[in-house]
Parts: structure tokens; C-alpha cells; sequence
């Protein structure tokens, strides 16, 4: 009976484990089907030009919403997912530095975005209307992040699934009210409906997290050099993901242009599952390495396995179901499953090398991570833009697996570099204590 007793409590938490996964996978999906929902419905009722220019001004914001608040998010996650004391503190942290850096970027946005793009033939209300969209895909987006992030630091999953999919179903029924109930066809009008919706379903998000205490306002100073190291990579990484995009517009025809950034999406949505895993491991390995990256090595292992399994799944999926895309976004996307059947095995190293990575964040190794991440994709912007301008769109798609593959090897090192150097700290320490006991 014993026995039976022990073994039933060993299963409780890999079950609760599966569980919590398969709650956070979902929201997920269900929030990547939302947006691809939205990115069809945008695609056909604001026509391609109008379309490309939002396309164009959202990747812009895509690349600064990550240098919004600096990194603080992460550092969020990691110390309260440490100390639930500090919550107070890192909230306050967040705000300040969200808010400075998010006013910062809108006004250079602002002032730097409308002499490349003409939403408005009036020159006051192509500014206002391009800081409208700006203000609500940085500072709001990273608001509404931010909730999510705070609900994982208080391993509230349910609650922070919540939101993913709520922010997600937001947005298309926003899209589905303005376009096919009010015939919105410019990206102008558009504006003023995307910003409606993410103040709303920003108010909703901050009353959401209220009750779990009000902030300390002040600036963590010992968190400031991690953050930036924890946002570099990904400022870098989205430089580096709109590369192929800027050089395909000028050498490709507009249908493999957007042939390929659809594929892209698909990429990263298949991507979510994994994601869906990191985001639930991440506060448990902040626990797991706080008294050194070794203690997590066979947890990290496993996470390993079970994303490289999950990666070949969501390929396999997408592959299977390629053919159904042009029924979706229509049948002028000619090139579109031979693209996306190409482009959506890259996910299989994609989710091995951000096993390693995420560790690394999660032990707190940011400038070892931030320069692995922040080499990796300006070595790889710079093979993407010279391999799609040589030979669009093959050279693109090769140079992803390229890309990828290498950073699989050179992730993996970096990691156990960090895991033997730990463990040999450890031994020495140890040995050092038993000497001066001993003595």
C-alpha cells in the first residue's frame, strides 16, 4: 500500500505537468489561429498595397516593442518566480522603464517613419495616424505582455493562458467588426480600430493583476546590465528576421513576396507549441539554477527531448495541412504550400538551440546568452540578405537551415561550457569547506 502511495505522488506532478502544458499549448494555438485569422482577413480588405505598408510599419514596431522596458519583463519572471517578495519592487522596475523607453521610441518612431511611408495625403495626419499605430504596437502590446509575464512569475498559468488567448480573439474580432461589418480598407482607418482594442484589452489586463499588489516604484540597478543583455539578442534577432523580407520585396515578384512572409508566419506560429513549453518551464529552471546551472542539467535534458518530439510533430502538422492555406488567404498565393512545405521543418533546430538559450536566461548567463543570440543573428542577417539576394527565394530558405543548424552546435557548447564550469565551482567550494572543517 505504501508503495502504491508513493508511486501515485510521483505521478501527480509529471500529470499536473502535462496538464499545465497542455492548457498553455492550447491558449497558444488558439491564440496563433486567432492571428492568423486576423492576417487573412487585413490581407484581403485592405488590398496589397495598403496591406504591405501596414506589414511594413508592424515589423518596425516588432523590432523596437523589444527594446521597450529594456528587458525588465525577464528580470520579473526570474526574481519573483524566486522570491515572491520582490514582486513589488520589479513591477515598480517594469513600469518606469517600459514607460520611459516606450515614450522614447514613439517619438522617434514619430518623427523618423513618415518620410518612408504615406498612410494620409495630409502630412499632420499621416504623423498622427503613424503614432496611433505605434503607440498601440509598442506601449500597449508590451503592456498587455507584461500581465501575461507577471502571471507566469506567480506560476499563474491559467490566468496568463487567459491572456494570450484573449488578446488574440481581441484582435480578430476587431479586424472582423472593421472590415466586414464596416468595410474598413485602409490601413488609416484601421489604426483607430487596433488601437480601440488594445487600450481595452490593456484596462482588462491591468485590473487582472491589481489584486496581486500595488508597485515600489525605483529602479533595480543590479537588474539594468541583465535586462539589455536579455533584450539585445532579440532586438537582433528581429533585425535579423526582417532581413529576408526587405532584400525579397526589392529582388521578388510581389507573389512570392507575399508567398513567403505568409510561410514565415506559418513558421512562427507552429513555433508556439515550443514556446508553449519554454514559458512553463522557465520559472521552475529559474528555481532549479539559483545555486548553479549543474543542479538543472537533467531537467534541461528532458526539456530537450520533449521539444525536439513536439518541433517534428508541428512540422509534420503544418506539412499536412499546407494545402489549405489558399483557401484562406486566396488563390493568388500560387507559391504558398511549396514555401511553407519548404520553410517548416526549420522549427526541429529552432527548438533545440532555445532549450539552451532558455537555461542560460534562466540561470541568469545573459552576456554569454546575449552573445551566442546577438552574434547568431547578425552573422545571420548578414548570410540571409547575401543568400536571398543572390538567389531569391532558394538562397533564402537555404540560408535559414544554415542559420539554425549552426545554432544548435554553438548553443549547445556555450551551455555545457556553463554546466562544467558550475560544477567544477561547486566541487571547489565543497572541497574548500571540508578542508577548513576538517582543519
Amino acid at each position: 500500500m505504501a508503495s502504491e502511495g508513493v508511486k501515485e505522488r510521483a505521478h501527480k506532478p509529471f500529470l499536473s505537468m502535462i496538464i499545465s502544458y497542455a492548457a498553455s499549448g492550447g491558449s497558444l494555438v488558439i491564440g496563433s489561429a486567432a492571428q492568423l485569422l486576423t492576417f487573412a482577413i487585413l490581407a484581403r480588405f485592405l488590398g496589397v498595397h495598403e496591406f504591405s505598408v501596414f506589414v511594413a510599419i508592424t515589423a518596425v514596431a516588432n523590432i523596437a516593442v523589444h527594446l521597450c522596458g529594456l528587458g525588465a519583463m525577464e528580470c520579473l519572471v526570474r526574481r519573483v518566480a524566486r522570491d515572491r517578495g520582490m514582486y513589488p519592487q520589479m513591477l515598480g522596475h517594469n513600469i518606469i522603464l517600459t514607460s520611459i523607453s516606450g515614450v522614447l521610441l514613439v517619438l522617434l518612431g514619430a518623427a523618423v517613419l513618415p518620410f518612408f511611408f504615406t498612410l494620409s495625403p495630409d502630412p499632420a495626419a499621416n504623423v498622427a495616424v503613424i503614432t496611433l499605430m505605434l503607440v498601440t504596437n509598442i506601449i500597449f502590446v508590451r503592456v498587455i505582455v507584461l500581465a501575461e509575464q507577471i502571471f507566469l512569475a506567480h506560476s499563474n498559468f491559467a490566468s496568463a493562458n487567459k491572456v494570450v488567448v484573449g488578446f488574440a480573439l481581441a484582435r480578430t474580432i476587431a479586424a472582423a467588426l472593421a472590415c466586414i461589418a464596416f468595410g474598413v480598407a485602409t490601413v488609416a482607418s484601421w489604426a483607430v480600430w487596433q488601437f480601440v482594442c488594445h487600450v481595452i484589452v490593456a484596462l482588462g489586463c491591468w485590473r487582472a493583476v491589481k489584486g496581486l499588489g500595488r508597485p515600489t516604484y525605483g529602479i533595480v540597478r543590479e537588474e539594468l546590465p541583465l535586462g539589455l543583455y536579455f533584450s539585445i539578442p532579440f532586438i537582433l534577432r528581429a533585425v535579423r528576421q526582417n532581413a529576408d523580407l526587405l532584400v525579397l520585396s526589392l529582388v521578388a515578384s510581389a507573389e512570392v513576396m507575399s508567398s513567403y512572409s505568409v510561410a514565415r508566419r506559418m513558421l512562427e506560429s507552429s513555433y508556439l507549441s515550443v514556446e508553449a513549453l519554454n514559458r512553463l518551464i522557465y520559472p521552475g529552471s529559474a528555481k532549479a539554477t539559483a545555486a548553479g546551472l549543474h543542479h538543472a542539467f537533467e531537467r534541461v535534458r528532458k526539456v530537450l527531448f520533449a521539444a525536439t518530439s513536439i518541433s517534428i510533430a508541428a512540422a509534420v502538422a503544418v506539412f499536412v495541412l499546407a494545402p489549405v492555406l489558399p483557401y484562406l488567404f486566396g488563390k493568388d498565393y500560387v507559391s504558398l504550400v511549396s514555401f511553407v512545405r519548404i520553410l517548416c521543418w526549420v522549427v526541429v533546430p529552432l527548438a533545440m538551440w532555445s532549450v539552451a538559450m532558455e537555461a542560460l536566461g534562466a540561470s541568469g548567463h545573459h552576456p554569454a546568452r546575449a552573445l551566442v543570440m546577438g552574434l547568431g543573428s547578425v552573422l545571420g542577417a548578414a548570410l540571409t540578405a547575401w543568400a536571398t539576394w543572390y538567389a531569391p527565394p532558394t538562397g533564402t530558405f537555404i540560408s535559414f537551415y544554415v542559420i539554425e543548424t549552426a545554432m544548435v552546435i554553438v548553443s549547445w557548447a556555450v551551455f555545457l561550457r556553463f554546466v562544467r564550469r558550475d560544477r567544477e565551482q561547486a566541487g571547489a567550494a565543497s572541497l574548500s569547506t571540508g578542508v577548513v572543517h576538517g582543519g
